[in-house]
């Protein structure tokens, strides 16, 4: 039974109504995030059901290496087991219950109890526990296992008994994009978390619109603000933009023909269980990377790639997740809900396993386009949180340039429906 499950029947006809209440290509109301119980019906419905991105293979490559995540009340350990394999494992000792690994990345042996010393191995299995009776099973207390799976180097788990079973088909449609990236041989370059001061709907929302991008001078450098807008209703002023995009696009599509690389849009936000957004999409000026003049800001490139000059491969995955892979590097993003008015955001640039520090890249210019982003958003997003949380607040509506926004409250509510169903 999840925490939820028992307290939630009281409350149950006022989660439906305001389900059914909602009103199509307008904003949530207040309540969906400031409220504790749309946050505990959160972590049971979306985040307990679903494929959630927490890590990547960089993070764990040899055996031993592990990595902690937490996911609303539960901690997940993601591990390389002794045979290559990525395990994943609840982080609580099966004795008496105590918390195996603290959070963060390290290295183990085996993983032992810091409480009473039971000891477990790399596939989870009870290797030792002291001063048990003599007819003690240690079979029957292995540590109790969560889906895991790599994807082209991304690492998805999912709590669920039965993760959704679309899953496999929505990995064999994105391996091929990312593939050509070799992300599963990359090495992690920085890592970012960034607790902002507003609900991972927000963050999410944020995040699927460029309505807000005069906000991100760093990013519109090489991001064209055109991003939502369809050929007939791009604004006069942003159409020598568009068609500069018109010309980028033209060149980046002869090249990847020429290379073989897949690019073709693929939207699926909210027509099924694993709601996905794939692209590769040409970028401004150099064309290259997210630096200030578009040139690399590595000098070595992911994969067996011929050129830097590759634009960006943009993949969005519901219900928590979104990268960006270039020619050079590539930039994941992980959010984790905290509280109704608090999520982690967690950004991971990745670059070639043999690229130098200070000799192939430098950090600051490698992180910088995006650790700007993040936090003017962080601070749009708190906005928009003292906002909804306000009485006089009401749902407006989406522009035309929201689509997505509208496809994730879409695909949202209707994991909520799926979990408040008789």
């Amino acid at each position: 039974m999840t925490p939820l499950a028992g307290t939630m029947e009281p409350g149950k006809s006022r989660l439906l109504d305001a389900v059914a209440r909602r009103v199509a290509g307008h904003s949530l109301e207040g309540p969906y995030y400031t409220d504790r119980t749309f946050f505990d019906l959160d972590i049971t419905a979306i985040f307990t059901r679903q494929w959630l991105f927490v890590a990547v293979d960089a993070e764990v490559p040899e055996p031993g290496d592990c990595s902690t995540v937490e996911i609303g009340p539960y901690s997940v350990i993601v591990l390389r087991d002794d045979e290559g394999g990525l395990r994943a494992f609840h982080n609580v000792c099966r004795h008496r219950g105590a918390r195996m690994l603290d959070e963060g990345r390290g290295s183990v042996g085996n993983l032992v109890c810091g409480y009473h010393k039971w000891t477990y191995g790399t596939d989870g299995a009870l290797r030792h526990a002291p001063a048990q009776p003599p007819d003690f099973d240690r079979d029957c207390f292995a540590l109790k296992t969560v889906h895991v799976r790599s994807v082209g180097g991304l690492v998805f788990v999912c709590l669920a008994d039965e993760p959704p079973a679309d899953f496999p088909e929505v990995a064999a449609r994105i391996e091929p994009y990312l593939a050509p990236h070799e992300l599963r041989r990359a090495k992690v370059a920085a890592r970012c978390d960034l607790v902002e001061n507003g609900n991972w709907k927000l963050v999410m929302e944020n995040n699927r619109e460029c309505y807000h991008c005069d906000g991100h001078p760093e990013l519109l450098r090489t991001f064209f603000p055109t991003y939502g807008y369809t050929r007939d209703s791009v604004p006069a002023n942003l159409r020598q933009a568009h068609e500069r995009y018109l010309r980028a696009d033209a060149e980046m599509r002869a090249t990847y023909e020429r290379l073989g690389l897949p690019y073709a849009l693929i939207e699926e936000l909210h027509e099924r269980t694993t709601g996905f957004r794939i692209q590769r999409d040409a970028l401004d000026l150099a064309g290259e990377s997210f630096t200030p003049d578009g040139t690399a800001a590595c000098r070595r490139l992911l994969g067996d790639l011929p050129t830097p000059r590759l634009g960006h491969l943009a993949l969005h995955l519901q219900p928590n997740s979104w990268f960006h892979v270039l020619g050079d590097h590539a930039v994941t993003f992980s959010v984790l809900p905290l509280a109704p008015d608090k999520t982690l955001l967690r950004t991971t640039w990745l670059v070639h396993p043999e690229a130098v520090e200070g000799e192939d890249y430098d950090p600051g210019t490698l992180t910088k386009v995006w650790t700007a982003t993040n936090e003017q958003d962080a601070r749009l997003v708190a906005r928009a949180q003292q906002g909804v949380a306000n009485p006089a607040y009401e749902p407006g509506p989406y522009a035309p340039t929201e689509y997505q926004v509208e496809a994730f409250c879409t695909w949202y509510l209707a994991r909520l429906r799926e979990e408040l169903r008789p």
